[in-house]
């Protein structure tokens, strides 16, 4: 923040998901982004979604290296949850010309249904009846393909997983999500999402991160710009509204030994 030189009255950050998870001060680093207000725009990680299936999803277990207790624990607790789950999958600004996305999206999208598939969980996590029916059928990686007959939860699973997990598809738009990798890495037939021939969303810009082991990528009509803070690598800026070099600053601790 000191290396941006933020002034929430003039600036607005972005933020691309995984608020937390991502470090040993989940708690704080929820409170600070809530505390921005309108000078920042979140969009939904899988691991914000993690959070919100152990808070409201009985039975749902945090995971041994997870950080989210002391938010579970916390006073304010509710307030940072419901600020949470109102948070979008997908933010477009339309005169920055930028799409704003934690992972990606699958090839058969363009940026019209994937506004309209965002809204269609969002309006789930909102909704203090679906909410938990939603989280509780959030897991696993079937579908693996978009078709628009899909329906109830599996459709909402399938938005979910592209929106906040994919990387790699193959030329039929086939979701491969146990791929973690380089993009070089990846078996035959297998794209990132972003090259898989023919994407109907080509003409959209988009901001991302999830994907570490991609890191600062820029091409092909997307700005990646997770750079493995997490792992012992760095944390990145970039501005939006006019070129400059990205800001990098390197990680303080060791990082984590292996991507989750």
């Amino acid at each position: 923040m000191e290396r941006l030189q933020f002034d929430p009255a003039r600036d607005r950050l972005w933020f691309a998901g995984d608020l937390v998870n991502r470090g040993p001060r989940s708690l704080e680093c929820l409170r600070f982004v809530h505390s921005l207000g309108e000078a920042a725009v979140t969009v939904l990680g899988n691991h914000d979604l993690h959070l919100l299936a152990v808070a409201f999803v009985p039975g749902t277990k945090a995971k041994s290296k997870d950080t989210l207790e002391p938010i579970l624990s916390a006073p304010d607790r509710d307030e940072l949850l419901d600020w949470l789950r109102r948070m979008p999958l997908l933010h477009r600004d339309r005169q920055l010309q930028y799409t704003l996305v934690h992972a990606g999206l699958p090839p058969q999208w363009d940026i019209e249904l994937a506004t309209r598939c965002a809204a269609e969980v969002e309006a789930a996590l909102r909704d203090d009846d679906e909410i938990r029916e939603l989280l509780a059928n959030m897991y696993g990686d079937q579908p693996n393909r978009w078709s628009d007959t899909l329906t109830g939860y599996e459709r909402l699973r399938f938005i979910t997983n592209c929106f906040t997990r994919i990387r790699f598809c193959d030329a039929q738009g086939r979701l491969d999500l146990k791929q973690k990798g380089t993009a070089e890495s990846a078996p035959a037939g297998l794209y990132p999402w972003f090259k898989v021939p023919g994407r109907r969303s080509q003409d959209t810009r988009f901001v991302c991160g999830h994907w570490s082991a991609l890191g600062l990528y820029e091409g092909d009509g997307v700005l990646a710009i997770d750079t493995g803070c997490v792992w012992g690598g760095r944390l990145c800026a970039v501005r939006l509204d006019q070129r400059e070099a990205p800001v990098l600053v390197p990680c303080t601790s060791s990082g984590l030994k292996a991507e989750e």
